[in-house]
């Protein structure tokens, strides 16, 4: 992997992993049209980096994460069903991550229902911003199991999951990015931990790589969330809708097709 191609995926990584278009099929994609996709080191880069895109929304809400225990507890709850799932079915879930053509699928399906998110649940845009309450946690920490399966998108699911419990579309994105940090931080720290256990470890060119793409990721995640939630609140879930369903097409071409491909 070269320097640019880092810069590469570190910006896809930052741009899609807290939008509703799924980072995974953006990294398949990404990494498959520079030809790094087979690459062992590619697999790890790509779960290292989510560190740098944990640590952006930690500096933009940082004041809600000083605020109580409250808070910590509320992301515990809605994080377990998640964990639980994860650790009970880790096997599945690996194999399932190795269908490109799911990742496809679920792009394509979840963009249809993007179309009809603003009108199902406009009624909530009314509503004020407000606390999140343990129960409503919890659901919304159900619903982020779904994005177990590749291609739903963990930030969409977790979205929807708000938006069914009644609220508005602001404080349902807001919640989702919370819940990113320990749900992207456990499965970061996993992933890590396997690579240590069994990779050989990374040369001083990948080190230099992994940093690089951190800062990058940082950065660009930074103004993802800053700008997506205002146009989420302005425009709402449409575009990402009609984007979700061309990103899968894409995705199922290239698969049909027979270009090499991969998870990363």
């Amino acid at each position: 992997m070269s320097v640019l191609q880092s810069i590469i995926l570190a910006i896809i990584e930052g741009l899609t992993e807290f939008l509703p278009v799924s980072s995974t099929g953006h990294m398949i994609i990404g990494s498959s049209v520079m030809g790094i996709a087979q690459d062992p080191f590619t697999k790890v880069f790509t779960v290292a980096i989510q560190f740098g895109a944990i640590l952006s929304v930690i500096v933009l809400y940082w004041k809600r994460f000083l605020q109580s225990l409250d808070f910590y507890f509320k992301l515990i709850i809605a994080f377990a069903p998640a964990a639980a799932i994860g650790f009970l079915f880790n096997d599945y879930i690996d194999a399932l991550l190795e269908r490109i053509e799911v990742v496809g699928f679920m792009l394509i399906i979840g963009g249809i229902i993007f179309l009809f998110i603003d009108k199902i649940f406009e009624k909530n845009e009314s509503k004020p911003d407000q606390e999140i309450s343990y129960p409503t946690a919890l659901k919304i920490g159900f619903f982020q199991c779904i994005a177990m399966i590749p291609g739903v998108s963990r930030s969409a699911a977790t979205i929807i999951g708000g938006l069914t419990q009644k609220l508005n579309k602001k404080t349902a994105a807001e919640f989702s990015f919370f819940l990113a940090v320990p749900t992207m931080f456990a499965a970061t720290a996993y992933k890590m931990l396997v690579f240590y256990k069994d990779g050989p470890g990374f040369t001083s060119h990948e080190v230099n790589l992994l940093i690089i793409g951190n800062i990058v990721a940082f950065i660009v995640a930074l103004i993802a969330i800053k700008s997506f939630i205002s146009f989420l609140t302005k425009h709402g879930f449409k575009v990402f809708g009609y984007y979700r369903i061309v990103a899968g097409l894409v995705l199922l071409i290239l698969y049909y097709l027979g270009v090499d491909l991969a998870i990363v």
